[in-house]
């Protein structure tokens, strides 16, 4: 016996406790194991064969394994997939879209400085502009998404970000993005796109245009990666290594990180991503198209309809992606509380936020308060708003629902 109570080395190695075998268990599984699905790879503590690796400093450009914040080999895979998706060369993953939304503004912006926001913009990110960038001394102004002549105008020196976003929230209008990226590029400005919607298949948001396109590229993973509405994340993409070093460190700040039960699933999710999202845009647009023939509807918003406000824009970087969403905005005759009646009178179409699911959602609106400028239409013109995402169900099952609730509004 030691002067400690324990035997001596030997029991050490051969009289291991129940619990201290199972953390130190010694079997390692055989070489060679290949399969199409990623490995999940779970952890906090990440083990150092050395201290010399211990003391090492973390390299952000390098793939190396800190702890379990700073990405496991399944995180970095799915990191990986994201950006060749997108067209970039790095992204980060966070824990759900506004994270994506709030660390690029926190990395881009500091006190002092101006950040731009189309009028249209993400409900949360309008939310986080207002609110926690105003704290911080961020000055903000929402501009007109159509119009990058006034746009330009708008530009001071004290412009360090703007957000773009398409096609618009809610209202779908689709931006002159190629505009607004000139009035941009030529002042210096950094541009970050919110690309949920088309999920780096409606177009490539660093090539817009030859050799050029958005500084930073950011999706709600939530949405078309995952395809299943049970996970939440979020990416940010870049092909700038600078820009992409400061997320990362903004990350570590922030103290972000993503569940390795999510990765999988949205790993799950991507390779049948492209067939989805062509699948639920199809019948979006034809559904859109009915819509229109509709005589409660005033108009319907889809970036890919002639009379919808952008679709000549939407031309020009996208001639087919046009997401699994549409508007419909209510002839004037009809109540707030009609219209409502009309959405809890669907059998199909869920209640609820979020898009891109198996289930197709319909919410009704009211952009009374989410606004700086005018609406694209007066209230002569058209009522209450009613945003309709198509799932997975069949088109003629969507439509027998669509016309079943319509005949309730008389």
């Amino acid at each position: 016996m030691t002067a400690s109570g324990v035997d001596s080395e030997e029991h050490f190695l051969t009289k291991r406790g129940k619990s201290t075998e199972q953390v130190h268990h010694d079997y390692q599984p055989p070489a060679g194991w290949a399969a199409m699905p990623v490995p999940i790879a779970k952890a906090s503590t990440v083990l150092f064969p050395d201290t010399a690796a211990l003391h090492r400093p973390r390299s952000r450009e390098a793939m190396t394994y800190r702890y379990g914040l700073q990405g496991t080999p399944s995180s970095l895979t799915l990191a990986a997939r994201i950006a060749t998706l997108e067209g970039a060369t790095h992204a980060v993953l966070v824990p759900s879209g506004l994270a994506a939304v709030t660390l690029t503004s926190l990395t881009m912006l500091k006190p002092g400085d101006e950040v731009l926001l189309p009028d249209n913009v993400y409900g949360q990110n309008r939310h986080v502009t207002l609110g926690l960038l105003s704290r911080l001394g961020i000055q903000h102004r929402f501009y007109d998404p159509l119009d990058a002549t006034a746009f330009a105008a708008m530009l001071t020196d004290r412009t360090r970000l703007v957000w773009l976003e398409a096609a618009g929230s809610i209202t779908l209008e689709f931006p002159d993005l190629l505009g607004l990226l000139r009035a941009c590029r030529a002042r210096g400005i950094t541009t970050a796109l919110d690309n949920t919607w088309g999920a780096g298949m409606a177009f490539n948001a660093f090539e817009l245009a030859p050799g050029w396109g958005v500084d930073l590229s950011m999706q709600a993973l939530t949405k078309f990666a995952s395809g299943g509405a049970d996970v939440l994340m979020g990416a940010v993409c870049t092909r700038d290594a600078s820009l992409h070093r400061r997320l990362d460190e903004m990350i570590e700040y922030l103290g972000y990180g993503v569940g390795q039960n999510d990765v999988e699933a949205v790993l799950r999710g991507l390779p049948s991503l492209p067939l989805r999202y062509r699948a639920q845009e199809a019948v979006a647009l034809d559904l859109a198209r009915w819509m229109q023939q509709q005589p409660s509807v005033a108009r319907v918003l889809h970036p890919a309809l002639p009379d919808s406000p952008g679709h000549a824009y939407w031309q020009q970087v996208s001639a087919e992606g046009s997401s699994c969403l549409f508007s419909a905005v209510f002839q004037p005759r009809y109540s707030a509380a009609q219209v409502d009646a009309f959405v809890d009178a669907l059998t199909c179409f869920g209640i609820g936020y979020s898009w891109a699911g198996p289930m197709s959602l319909a919410v009704p609106y009211d952009l009374t308060h989410s606004r700086s400028l005018p609406l694209p239409w007066t209230p002569q013109e058209g009522g209450t708003l009613v945003r309709f995402a198509i799932g997975l169900e069949d088109v003629e099952d969507l439509r027998a629902d669509l016309a079943q609730a319509l005949a309730r509004l008389g």
